[in-house]
């Protein structure tokens, strides 16, 4: 199942929330423990193993900071999960 690695450039992330509403998984979230170079709160991903590279967040952001890869995840085995 693909993984997604989601890359913001945070400094020019103008903090509208489009990405954190459109993300099916609920994943993105605005940080409002920091604010950016231009004032506004950076968007970012809570739980990068969650995400599926739908690449939502990407297409919705209308300043493009945001930047999907897709990953294939490595399955792990039951012994080396435990």
């Amino acid at each position: 199942m693909p993984q997604g690695l989601v890359m913001f450039e945070e400094n020019r992330c103008k903090g509208c929330g489009l990405c954190v509403d459109v993300c099916p998984k609920k994943i993105v979230a605005l940080d409002t423990s920091r604010i950016n170079s231009k004032g506004y709160n950076p968007a970012y991903v809570t739980d990068m193993e969650a995400c599926i590279a739908c690449g939502f967040c990407a297409m919705m952001c209308p300043d493009v900071v945001i930047r999907v890869e897709r990953v294939e995840r490595v399955a792990r085995t039951e012994k080396e999960s435990a």
